[in-house]
């Protein structure tokens, strides 16, 4: 089955998946070149599936894809990036 997609909502500053009816999201704040990454959020019984990694690497996809550096005020994307020390060029 197919992961639904992860879709970018600009005017909500957050990347969000809709998974098992539920909103799943990572919230951002841009100030100029910085994208602050603010919070990940992930319903409960849809932890363990690789839902906030997904999103996380939407956000750190888009912020290299647009020359933004990562500024992870988030706890669990600061640890994403520890354990994926190839997005660490990315922050701040």
């Amino acid at each position: 089955m197919n992961a639904p997609p992860i879709l970018h909502n600009a005017e909500q500053s957050r990347f969000e998946q809709l998974a098992g009816g539920h909103l799943c999201v990572v919230d951002y704040h841009l100030q100029r070149e910085v994208m602050r990454l603010t919070h990940t959020e992930v319903h409960p019984s849809l932890q363990g599936q690789g839902i906030a990694a997904d999103l996380v690497q939407a956000a750190l996809r888009y912020a290299r894809e647009h020359q933004l550096k990562v500024d992870p005020v988030c706890s669990y994307v600061r640890t994403y990036m520890q354990r994926h020390p190839q997005t660490l060029d990315l922050l701040v």
